[in-house]
């Protein structure tokens, strides 16, 4: 038999209850608040050459919203950004997710347009494209972006994906 009387038998479990409560809400709580504090991930772009693909989320990116031209010009010199190797007789194909496509996106290279914007999904450029001089490319190493925009003198950018492509001989 129990020494405590039937009022402090309640209350002690009563407490209990009201610990495990607040506990729970504490958890809960904290974890609203780590998810907050995630960032929603951007779109994705990829690139391929024969088996090899390494895909990145944008450089520069303010949730679909037009970006200033100074933060493009620093993105563009962004140095860490993904690399792959090219053969220049292999294909290299650009991949973006059709967020980025419904936008519009044109390819870059070292900064200067390479192709006309495009509203697809993919392009497939020659790999000696990107090391040929005549088109701006470089001798060993070219940085090829892509810049999120639309079509024609109205193009608003809004997203930049930077990789690396080095000559692979």
């Amino acid at each position: 038999m129990t020494s405590l009387l039937r009022g402090g038998a309640a209350l002690v479990s009563s407490s209990a209850r009201r610990r495990r409560s607040v506990a729970a809400l504490g958890a809960v709580s904290a974890g609203l608040l780590v998810l907050s504090a995630c960032d929603k991930p951007t779109p994705i772009a990829t690139v391929t050459i024969g088996s090899n693909s390494v895909n990145t989320e944008a450089s520069c990116y303010n949730d679909g919203k037009e970006l200033k031209p100074s933060q493009l010009q620093g993105c563009l010199k962004d140095k860490d950004i993904e690399s792959i190797k090219v053969d220049p007789d292999e294909k290299v194909r650009f991949g973006v997710d059709p967020e980025i496509a419904d936008k519009g996106w044109t390819l870059l290279m070292n900064g200067q347009p390479l192709t006309e914007a495009s509203k697809k999904t993919y392009v497939v450029i020659p790999g000696s494209v990107f090391f040929n001089q005549q088109y701006g490319g470089g001798t060993s190493a070219t940085t090829v972006s892509l810049l999120e925009g639309g079509k024609g003198s109205q193009a608003k950018a809004t997203g930049l994906w930077s990789f690396k492509l080095k000559k692979d001989s």
